[in-house]
């Protein structure tokens, strides 16, 4: 298991920018998408174990962004990921993303859970939805 304050490093490419050097708004969704996927795989649930195993797979229902600071060409990056709330076919992360000690994004992502062969929306499995539920960590 990792700890509460999970965090994933990633550096910024040229293919991550604008013509400007700076990073292009929508790829910041993949540094979070990458981050909750290995935040995922830390608690022992890999997405394609998921999808095996249980049936199971998670999409975005629903982000919210706040663009704080713009993050620039080679610059180091750490994205955090927390399990903020888990409900039956549905959970809601709380993640951001800094640059050293700077704060750069916040963001609140909530995912669905839907059956892997039909993409219909579903429970998640209970010894699944156990365990992520004790993961939680409410807003404070």
């Amino acid at each position: 298991m990792v700890d509460a304050a999970f965090s994933w490093p990633t550096r910024v490419y040229w293919e991550d920018t604008d013509a400007g050097g700076v990073v292009y708004h929508a790829q910041y969704l993949a540094f979070l998408e990458r981050a909750r996927t290995e935040w995922m795989r830390a608690q022992g649930y890999g997405q394609e174990l998921l999808r095996r195993e249980y049936d199971l797979v998670f999409a975005v229902r629903a982000m919210q962004l706040d663009f704080l600071k713009p993050a620039r060409l080679d610059d180091a990056l750490e994205v955090s990921a927390g399990l903020q709330e888990c409900r039956r076919a549905s959970a809601i992360f709380a993640q951001a993303i800094h640059r050293g000690s700077e704060l750069l994004l916040t963001a609140q992502v909530r995912v669905a859970a839907l059956d892997a062969g039909a993409f219909r929306p579903r429970a998640i499995p209970p010894p699944l939805f156990d365990q992520l539920k004790a993961l939680e960590q409410p807003a404070s």
